[in-house]
């Protein structure tokens, strides 16, 4: 594990900028940072070489991304890392599904629709 970091506003699997070597190969220089587990607290950083970029990035896009999501509590064939925009930006990661988002995404547009801001931009 290359870092720890204080609280963060970005997702699991995030890339960042490589510092030092990779974390597998000593002997190799870093290619790219990516960001791993992640809670309010902070995540971890692992810094890795070339090699170990590419394998890391076909995992991610050959992993079963299909569980229970933290919001509805079904079985969905697809969830993402999602926050609460409530708890900030730095607050516990959800793995959420499509229609989880989707529905968030609608009240939030529902709220800012039935706002009063075209009174204060006019």
């Amino acid at each position: 594990m290359a870092d720890v970091t204080g609280p963060i506003g970005s997702l699991p699997n995030s890339t960042h900028t490589a510092v030092g070597n990779c974390d597998e190969h000593p002997d190799r220089p870093a290619y790219r940072r990516i960001q791993g587990e992640t809670d309010s607290f902070g995540s971890e950083m692992h810094d890795l070489c070339k090699e170990c970029y590419d394998a890391h990035i076909e995992a991610v896009n050959n992993a079963d991304t299909s569980g229970v999501c933290d919001w509805c509590n079904q079985h969905k064939p697809a969830l993402r890392n999602r926050r609460d925009f409530e708890e900030g930006m730095s607050g516990r990661v959800y793995e959420v599904c499509s229609d989880c988002i989707k529905a968030e995404n609608a009240r939030i547009q529902e709220e800012f629709d039935d706002d009063d801001y075209d009174d204060y931009h006019d």
